[in-house]
């Protein structure tokens, strides 16, 4: 190892020498007649530890080790003085910063220990200074990434990642959002099941001064009123059988964050009231529980119907309703949103080909076509579903229309569409002629597509004679889609 450097400054030889000797063993000692010397010496050596003795020609030792403080001021400084000096010494110990002082006469082994003490302390120092440097790095690298990963889960479930076509009617209600998101207030988001109100929410969430805490989400809808104040305010421990620790709620949880509570026009009467304290008041007490529970969340409303109906007809509490709805949000269903079916068919596929290890090419615009002059009456869930159903089935890498479900086929694709649902035509006005003669185009329609229009097959699967499909064709202006030849075998 290497040894630590000390140096020794006295104007007397003979107390130089006598230094060294007590410490040459464990120490690399440099030595100096006086202060000049001594600079000099500190210029040229890395020096851990001082000795100086306070009367010397020129400086004193305490001039000395002020200077050294100012220039050097990781090295430990001791001084040396005489017992008629140690009063004067107190607040020049204190000017000059030094570590400790002996006073003559001093022992070898005082003067050894004192020596391995102080070095130690360097060391200590040293290590201190490195871990106070690290620290602060590490501290810096750390809320550098924290930051990093926060803009990345900001970007990757803010309002882009909500998916549409450049012309879609979703356009302006995003915007609408965005404008919401900034303010904290509550929001009511309507719309049918599966149109992406839970996807709006979250990116609300992300672009507000909320980002960096929690977004949770619960949907009412289907669930029991038991189950929903348990999931809302959470239960002390013994309070239902079985729950043996206490229960936090989401509302407790999402405190400084954000909570999106979907399907609130199934909540009761009761849990209607609670909810009025929670909005109004900011509080709510645990099941089970008599203390009074705060909480700073930012609440968002999701509901499937039109509320201000609900209130009209006494189901929902007008109250309530207009605490909640501060601002309101009208997500447009799929059927009027077309144009972002092809964006959001194509999305969904290759998600599902990813998850499930399948890799296709995509949709055809055949395919397309067909989807896009669909009601989804179960909107974008119900479109996920299509998809992955014709991924299942699929044995090429670009997915056609022969793989679309059979109701879905019987659409008309074609700007102005076509009856899409069975008891519509049913149920609809006119002749028996007219609703059997839309119902048999329908049929002809998606038979030809899913044996991609080979009129033989077509013709056996329906019975008919090849001149009879041709004539029924012919009757009813159905022509191939684009770039889908008609085959005869």
């Amino acid at each position: 190892m290497t040894l630590a450097t000390v140096l020794l400054v006295d104007d007397e030889v003979h107390s130089l020498a006598s230094m060294r000797m007590a410490l040459e063993d464990d120490f690399d000692c440099l030595t100096a007649a006086n202060a000049e010397e001594a600079v000099k010496l500190m210029d040229e050596n890395y020096v851990q530890v001082i000795f100086c003795d306070q009367r010397m020609p020129g400086r004193t030792g305490v001039e000395f080790l002020t200077e050294v403080r100012d220039r050097w001021p990781e090295t430990v400084r001791i001084i040396i003085t005489g017992y008629t000096e140690t009063n004067d010494m107190i607040s020049a110990i204190n000017e000059a910063g030094i570590y400790q002082f002996m006073t003559k006469p001093w022992h070898p082994d005082q003067l050894l220990m004192t020596a391995k003490n102080a070095s130690q302390l360097f060391e200590l120092a040293r290590e201190n200074d490195r871990m106070s440097l690290e620290q602060k790095y590490l501290h810096h690298t750390m809320e550098t990434k924290l930051e990093q990963q926060r803009k990345a889960l900001r970007e990757g479930l803010g309002f882009e990642n909500v998916l549409r076509a450049p012309n879609s009617p979703l356009n302006s209600v995003l915007t609408a959002a965005r404008q919401y998101a900034s303010f904290d207030v509550p929001v009511l988001l309507t719309g049918e099941a599966g149109v992406g109100k839970t996807q709006i929410a979250r990116a609300m969430h992300y672009t507000s001064l909320r980002s960096d805490r929690s977004f949770y989400e619960l949907n009412c809808a289907g669930m029991s009123a038991e189950m929903i104040e348990l999931e809302l305010f959470g239960a002390k421990r013994g309070a239902i059988p079985g729950l043996q620790t206490n229960k936090i709620g989401l509302l407790q949880k999402a405190d400084r964050g954000t909570l999106f509570l979907n399907g609130v026009e199934s909540l009761s009467p009761e849990l209607q009231l609670t909810l009025l304290r929670v909005v109004t008041e900011g509080a709510f007490q645990p099941v089970g529980g008599y203390e009074t529970v705060s909480t700073n969340m930012r609440l968002l409303a999701g509901s499937h119907v039109d509320l201000r109906a609900r209130v009209a007809d006494g189901l929902f509490r007008a109250d309530l309703y207009y605490a909640l709805s501060v601002t309101e949000l009208n997500i447009p269903p799929l059927r009027a949103r077309s144009t972002d079916i092809a964006v959001l068919a194509q999305n969904l596929l290759f998600e599902a080909a990813q998850a499930h290890g399948k890799p296709v090419h995509g949709l055809s615009d055949n395919a397309l076509d067909f989807l896009e002059n669909y009601d989804w009456p179960g909107n974008i869930k119900e479109l996920e579903n299509e998809v992955t159903r014709m991924l299942i089935f699929a044995q090429e890498p670009i997915l056609g229309p022969e793989l679309i479900s059979r109701h879905i086929l019987q659409a008309d694709p074609s700007e102005d569409g076509a009856d899409r649902r069975a008891e519509e035509v049913l149920t609809s006005e006119g002749t028996l002629k007219d609703r059997v003669e839309l119902i048999e185009m329908r049929i002809l329609r998606e038979t030809l597509t899913r044996l991609k229009w080979n009129k033989s097959r077509a013709a056996a699967e329906l019975g008919l004679s090849r001149v009879g499909l041709r004539a029924k064709l012919d009757r009813y202006g159905i022509t191939p889609p684009r770039r889908a030849p008609a085959t005869e075998e």
